[in-house]
């Protein structure tokens, strides 16, 4: 449903723009340091996973004065905004890189933080796998993603014009938590909270998408321009789900965290250790008669 390049070029186009229309991240971020806070953690590797312009990262070295923080991120001109913000001194890395591959060794970090990174990944799978595989045993995965009920508005206003493809599905919190498990990540903790968003006009409400590079990047997409008969119907269905002509949007919000394992073993692969080796003791003299046959 989505492709990774589309992903990169709208975030690329967006980063100039990104920290004036991110309040949805702005509140998830809040959310997830205050999930945090009751942990007792002392890391001093940390993965800010999708960092766009350094926000959450920025948050994260002012808790964690001592950590080396890596930003990581599919677009190149948000690591850039984010450099441009690092204080002077700090304990950072910027690299640019695919959730789905990352560019790290096993178990390099203490703690990873992914805000609002999910809903951008085709197949959630491969990130958890990846995940598992860099963060050590005993380390945290904190992350905040949208849930299923999420834009559903926009949702039931296309469906009336239309039946082309025009909003991401959200994976349900179960789903989430069932591939926490299969990557090897231990006793997943999920919540869920509700954010409404209320819109004057959907001229503001897709300059805000645009902004935060949310617009329609799913590969089944209508190949050409939305007409604009087309758009406006679509605007005056929105306009009319709300009271007095405003557009309120709710958004489902999902908070998880989970520990790590450790790297999980090639199953084709089996080590034994030498000394737990029973030996074998022989009772008796060995016969060593010799016969003819």
């Amino acid at each position: 449903m989505l492709r990774l390049r589309d992903i990169r070029r709208r975030f690329d186009r967006a980063a100039t723009g990104f920290d004036d229309a991110d309040f949805v991240h702005a509140v998830t971020r809040d959310g997830l340091c205050n999930r945090l806070e009751p942990l007792l953690l002392k890391p001093d590797a940390i993965l800010d996973l999708g960092s766009a312009t350094g926000a959450m990262s920025r948050l994260l070295r002012k808790r964690f004065k001592r950590a080396h923080i890596v930003s990581l991120d599919l677009s190149h001109a948000m690591l850039r905004q984010g450099r441009s913000n690092k204080a002077w001194f700090s304990r950072s890395s910027f690299v640019q890189g695919d959730a789905h591959q990352l560019p790290f060794e096993d178990a390099s970090f203490e703690m990873i933080v992914a805000n609002q990174v999910l809903p951008w990944a085709p197949d959630p799978q491969p990130v958890f796998d990846e995940i598992s595989r860099v963060l050590r045993k005993g380390g945290v995965f904190a992350f905040a993603t949208l849930g299923p009920d999420s834009l559903r508005e926009i949702e039931r206003a296309w469906a009336g014009i239309d039946a082309g493809a025009h909003v991401l599905r959200f994976p349900d919190m179960h789903n989430i938590g069932d591939g926490l498990v299969r990557s090897g990540l231990r006793d997943p903790v999920l919540d869920v909270d509700r954010l409404a968003v209320t819109y004057e006009n959907a001229d503001r409400l897709f300059a805000d998408l645009t902004r935060v590079g949310a617009r329609n990047v799913l590969t089944n997409r209508s190949p050409g321009l939305v007409g604009k008969r087309k758009f406006k119907a679509m605007n005056e269905a929105l306009a009319a789900s709300g009271a007095d002509g405003k557009i309120v949007l709710d958004l489902e919000l999902v908070y998880g965290h989970c520990w790590g394992s450790g790297p999980k073993s090639d199953p084709a692969h089996y080590e034994i250790d030498a000394n737990r080796i029973p030996r074998r003791r022989q009772i008796g003299r060995p016969n060593t008669e010799k016969r003819d046959i």
